[in-house]
């Protein structure tokens, strides 16, 4: 598996739609954004790496209370082995109506 698309089961599981990138279709209430940021061999020796980490950005949207998402969200990816590196409230964008929040996932891919 890759880290999108276990990123896309966890959220699909907490009942929220969910696209990589941008969301291409009429947004909902609540929808969640997939941005990925980095794949990495920080963990390795003898210059043959054995892990990569990768590492994406989930960005929850909102038009109501964004807290009790927040906390599924956070829970189902904590239960699916993912770090958790950073939660943040991003801001209420006034032109559309969504609270933004960010929450940022990394985990280990054998080679």
């Amino acid at each position: 598996m890759s880290l999108l698309s276990e990123i896309k089961a966890a959220v699909t599981n907490c009942g929220l739609p969910v696209e990589t990138g941008v969301f291409s279709d009429e947004p909902p209430e609540e929808y969640v954004v997939v941005t990925p940021l980095a794949d990495t061999y920080e963990l390795h020796a003898d210059n043959l790496p054995e892990y990569e980490t990768q590492e994406a950005r989930l960005s929850l949207f909102s038009r109501g209370n964004y807290l009790k998402r927040k906390k599924q969200l956070s829970k189902t990816l904590l239960a699916a082995d993912f770090t958790i590196t950073d939660r943040r409230y991003i801001g209420h964008e006034d032109d559309t109506g969504y609270h933004h929040y960010a929450i940022d996932v990394a985990k280990l891919y054998g080679l």
